[in-house]
């Protein structure tokens, strides 16, 4: 009894004062004498507007909390947004509540998950496109993506913010095709529906021997893309020479491709997002490449975020920068600047010294001493992107390139040592602009307007004859193209136009004795154009077919070039594909001595003067098979090209016929066969390329012989692992040697000249080449994340041949010299990411 009254007295004792804690705790305190207190504690002031406050009240808040646990508690008791102006001053808004509908504006039908995000929140679309999002300022920008569909990013003050209002996204008008195949060969290589081969630089992970995204080395992983004497300035696609590729960067022609005179590209990777490598049934938009066509490009979505990319390796240091412009523009800046003014690494010298060998840079004539070798490269890119409404678009882009290679020459003359300055350099300078007008869902408009210009230039100062030799080699090209595209169902138009000048000045400048040879050449012409494209309901059948008429003013000539691309699926596993094109180009690379600009870029390029100078005209035909199924992939193809035109010179003799200047063709049948699969991490691949590539030039002493650029067997091995941090890649590389012509034993030397045998009748040593690479990514910060990485170049070191020539000595005999490939090289690589 005595305890059942203690309880009773414990209950009402305890009663009041729960009575009294609970009233508190649903009554709260006014959020004005938190803040005030939080003010005078931490030194502090909030900005409000006063009515903003009204009859809100909080729980206490503990005050050995930290001010920023204190703030992170009222905007959970509350609806309020807390933002920081600077270290004193904190202003206090209500957050805003924003809901909408998505839709297809040309069916009109909901997006079901389409994102809506920004900075801080996160929104996906329903069943019915409906979507709800809580946002902080009428400032914030809100992005809005669907696949297929044109992004949206818009400041929230330009939305609807009284009721839930309906957004409607337009489709995506792309010209390249969607993709056929992913991870064609690792991931970020695809292959899309018109045969065309993808890289998108995003997605990229890795191949042997890279650890930077350079376009021209990574195409050369891709069956019958290859460089017979291994530099980007010299890619050869299905036997052809380089100048006979087209070379386009944001649809501006280029005519210079490298750094280090060829070992490098001259394209910063950091800007460059996208390459398309195409070798037949070529876009009528495209002329020139009657070899091939590489098409870099940069990003073309505005990104409303400032972020950047800073690199170095043991070559370069590299930079790129995004910086919004409001949210309808941004700007790019991409630079890269070679090391040697700072400090020079072994694998600087490495190229260094595969770029000089065997030229006046590295071993001059006799008596006469090279000091003070100083090279030096460096790239500036810049893209402006303006979407002023949703139906125009406008990107201006900039680029400059430039390479500058200097050494003193000293001898003793008359007993007095003298020296002189020689050196060459080549630069680029161009700028594009390219406008897109959507006029309605189903027809749009595009102009692309650019110009460029080319400088190789080379002064050779001969010490010992006091004289001072000038060679300049100058193309200046403007274009105008408009295409216009017109989507109905199935069927896609393209009707366009282009005018295009170039001019090449070529100038030989000697003082003693005084010599001035320039020579000037202008060439104009026009081309109109019309494709139409099919795709089939179920998309497995697609037939893309057009006509481009060419006009060169100067001859009066016509040139009419078909170009058809036919796919179609058997089954789920199986596409086949056949195409074919007529192509011609004006502009080709020559040789007039093997020591013309040192030695070190010997080629220079030369208008069409139709005649010994012809307009190359190509026609192409090929086949193919694909099968993939379960992470296999298979596909074969075999083609037959012809091409009419070239000159000896263009053709990279170093042996017979080197000073020869005729003309003439060459045919080429080939096979091509890829093999791929795809296993958890890891991609394996083998690729192979047989070719037959013969010359025809009438009047040559061998009317037919092997092309210089005849690689019969072309094998690549390789295996890719990646992960969420690592790639890794391991390959082989293998060929069959380059032809070369020896001089005819027993009889070497004719007329006090070398005495050659059949032309390309020998080949030089096989090609063997094994890489490996390596790049780890992690995250610093929330605001910072980085990469390293590192790669080793033939890993075995092997001396691989990639040219040979022959001078008579003054004992009457023969000296063979020789040129080789990198040896075994390393690099390493760290990125920062901001």
């Amino acid at each position: 009894m005595g305890r059942t009254r203690f309880y009773i007295f414990l209950l009402l004792s305890v009663f009041p004062l729960y009575q009294i804690l609970g009233q508190n705790s649903e009554q709260g305190v006014p959020i004005s004498k938190v803040l005030e207190e939080i003010s005078q504690a931490h030194s502090i002031t909030f900005n409000y507007e006063s009515s903003l406050l009204k009859d809100i009240v909080v729980e206490p808040i503990p005050k050995d909390l930290k001010l920023s646990a204190k703030i992170k508690s009222l905007e959970n008791q509350t609806n309020l947004v807390f933002e920081r102006v600077s270290n004193i001053v904190y202003t206090i808004s209500k957050a805003i509540q924003l809901c909408g509908y998505i839709i297809d504006s040309e069916s009109q039908s909901p997006l079901v998950s389409a994102t809506v995000t920004n900075k801080f929140a996160y929104a996906v679309t329903d069943d019915k496109g409906y979507f709800k999002i809580e946002l902080k300022s009428l400032n914030e920008v809100l992005t809005i993506r669907h696949i297929g569909f044109k992004t949206i990013e818009r400041q929230l003050k330009y939305f609807n913010l009284e009721a839930c209002s309906t957004v409607a996204m337009f489709a995506q008008q792309e010209v390249i095709a969607p993709v056929l195949i992913e991870t064609y060969l690792v991931r970020g290589i695809d292959k899309r529906q018109d045969w065309t081969t993808s890289i998108d630089y995003k997605k990229f992970s890795l191949l042997p021997g890279l650890i930077e995204s350079d376009v021209l080395q990574t195409v050369q992983a891709l069956p019958s893309v290859l460089s017979v004497d291994e530099t980007v300035s010299n890619i050869n696609i299905r036997g052809g020479s380089n100048d006979q590729n087209l070379m386009l960067w944001d649809d501006i022609k280029m005519y210079q491709t490298g750094h280090f005179f060829g070992l490098i590209s001259s394209f910063n990777p950091l800007i460059t997002q996208t390459a398309n490598v195409i070798n037949n049934g070529s876009d009528v938009a495209l002329t020139d490449g009657v070899s091939g066509t590489i098409h870099m490009q940069t990003d073309k979505q505005i990104d409303s975020k400032f972020n950047g990319v800073f690199g170095l390796n043991f070559l370069n240091a590299e930079l790129f920068s995004n910086i919004p412009i409001g949210n309808k523009s941004s700007l790019q800046i991409a630079s890269r600047k070679s090391l040697d003014d700072f400090v020079r690494t072994p694998t600087y010298d490495v190229y260094f010294e595969r770029v000089i060998q065997e030229t006046e840079a590295d071993n001059n004539v006799s008596n006469v001493t090279n000091s003070n070798q100083e090279f030096d490269f460096y790239d500036a890119s810049l893209r402006w992107l303006y979407q002023p409404t949703d139906k125009d678009f406008l990107r201006l882009n900039f680029i400059l390139i430039n390479n500058d290679l200097g050494f003193n020459e000293t001898a003793d003359v008359n007993g007095i040592s003298q020296s002189r300055g020689s050196g060459i350099s080549q630069n680029t300078l161009a700028i594009g602009l390219n406008y897109k007008r959507q006029w309605n869902e189903k027809l749009s408009s595009t102009i692309n307007i650019y110009d460029n210009e080319y400088k190789l230039e080379a002064l050779n100062a001969d010490v010992l004859n006091n004289q001072l030799q000038l060679q300049e080699n100058i193309v200046s090209e403007t274009s105008v193209q408009l295409n216009n595209l017109y989507e109905e169902n199935r069927w896609r138009f393209n009707l366009g136009y282009q005018f295009t000048e170039t001019e090449v000045i070529n100038l030989n400048d000697i003082d003693l004795p005084r010599f001035v040879r320039r020579d000037e050449e202008i060439l104009r012409e026009h081309a109109v154009f019309g494709q139409a494209l099919y795709k089939s309901p179920n998309n497995d059948f697609s037939v893309r077919g057009g006509v481009r008429a060419n006009y060169l003013t100067r001859f009066e000539k016509l040139i009419v070039e078909p170009r058809l691309s036919v796919r179609k699926s058997i089954g789920e596993h199986f596409e086949i594909e056949a195409q074919g094109e007529f192509k011609h180009q004006s502009t080709s690379q020559i040789v007039n001595f093997q020591n013309d600009f040192l030695g070190i870029e010997k080629r220079r390029w030369q208008l069409t003067d139709n005649d010994s100078i012809p307009v190359l005209q190509s026609k192409q035909a090929s086949f193919g098979i694909l099968y993939k199924n379960n992470g296999w992939l298979l596909d074969a193809k075999g083609y037959y090209k012809t091409v009419d035109g070239i000159t000896t010179q263009s053709q990279s003799f170093t042996t017979k016929y080197e000073f020869a200047k005729e003309k003439g063709s060459y045919d080429v049948y080939g096979f091509e066969f890829l093999c791929r699969k795809t296993f958890g991490n890891f991609n394996s691949w083998l690729s192979y390329s047989y070719m037959d590539n013969i010359y025809s030039f009438e009047a040559l002493e061998d009317i037919k012989f092997p092309s210089n650029f005849d690689i019969t067997h072309s094998v690549t091995l390789g295996t890719t692992f990646s992960h969420k941090s690592w790639n890794v890649s391991a390959g082989l590389n293998y060929r069959t040697g380059n032809p070369t012509t020896i001089p005819l034993v027993g009889n070497e030397i004719v007329d006090d000249d070398v005495n050659f045998d059949e032309g390309n009748g020998q080949r030089l040593i096989d090609y063997m080449r094994i890489d490996a690479s390596a790049i780890y990514k992690f995250k610093i910060s929330s605001t910072f994340r980085s990469e390293i990485g590192a790669s080793v170049w033939n890993i075995s070191n092997r001396e691989n041949a990639i040219n040979d020539f022959y001078r008579v000595n003054e004992s009457d005999g023969v000296n063979k010299f020789s040129r080789f490939s990198l040896g075994l090289t390393t690099n390493a690589v760290v990125r920062l990411y901001f």
